[in-house]
């Protein structure tokens, strides 16, 4: 079955960078946009990147651009989210998920569009 494995998340101070890591297994990799979303204690799941199947567009959130890059291994079926000048308000749990797109150059922001959906890694900024 579909599988995607978050890892990579954990505490780190305002300023500091992580990156991200979602591993894909059970599927033809380069079929799927992949996402990330981040959902904050109270809140909503919202979007943070895409990108499609062979990487020809991403596409950002206004909170996070210039500040974070996705980016994607279909070698490794892995997908990533380097996180740089990270903010208080970053501080949520992160989701990648794949929407199947047959390696067409679409994305979306939309969850009710992504099929498959990783279990999260906590990501925590202090001050």
């Amino acid at each position: 079955q579909v599988q995607l494995v978050e890892s990579g998340g954990g505490l780190v101070q305002a300023g500091g960078s992580l990156r991200l890591s979602c591993a894909a297994s059970g599927l033809t990799f380069s079929d799927y946009a992949m996402g990330w979303f981040r959902q904050a204690p109270g809140k909503e799941r919202e979007f943070v990147a895409a990108i499609s199947g062979r990487a020809v567009r991403t596409y950002y959130a206004d909170s996070v651009k210039g500040r974070v890059s996705i980016s994607r291994d279909n070698a490794k079926n892995t997908v990533y989210l380097q996180m740089n000048s990270l903010k208080t308000e970053d501080t949520a749990v992160y989701y990648c998920a794949a929407d199947l797109t047959l390696g067409g150059a679409t994305t979306t922001t939309a969850k009710y569009e992504y099929d498959y959906w990783g279990q999260g890694t906590q990501v925590t900024v202090s001050s």
